[in-house]
């Protein structure tokens, strides 16, 4: 009788569990479409400066800047993947 009653509760609280994520998907879904993309590629300055087609070693700098930002994300997440791997192979 122990049994049933401790699949019943199980069963339930998993049923509870997909309710809320099914809500939380709906949530970003709604808020994905409702909420404005107002978003820029650059600061103000960064695009009055580049703006201009006198000064093509700013606009260089500016862009070997940010693939030196955009480098160092994926060097961590490869990191970490290396790390994950090691540790999920080096047990056997």
């Amino acid at each position: 009788m122990l049994v049933k009653e401790k699949r019943k509760k199980k069963k339930e609280q998993r049923e509870k569990r997909k309710e809320i994520s099914f809500k939380i998907r709906i949530f970003f879904l709604l808020a994905s479409f409702f909420l404005p993309l107002a978003s820029q590629a650059q600061c103000a300055m960064c695009r009055a400066a580049l703006q201009s087609n006198e000064n093509t070693v700013q606009a260089e700098a500016v862009n070997d800047g940010i693939v030196f930002l955009m480098i160092v994300p994926y060097i961590l997440v490869a990191l970490v993947g290396f790390g994950v791997y090691k540790l999920k192979y080096s047990k056997k």
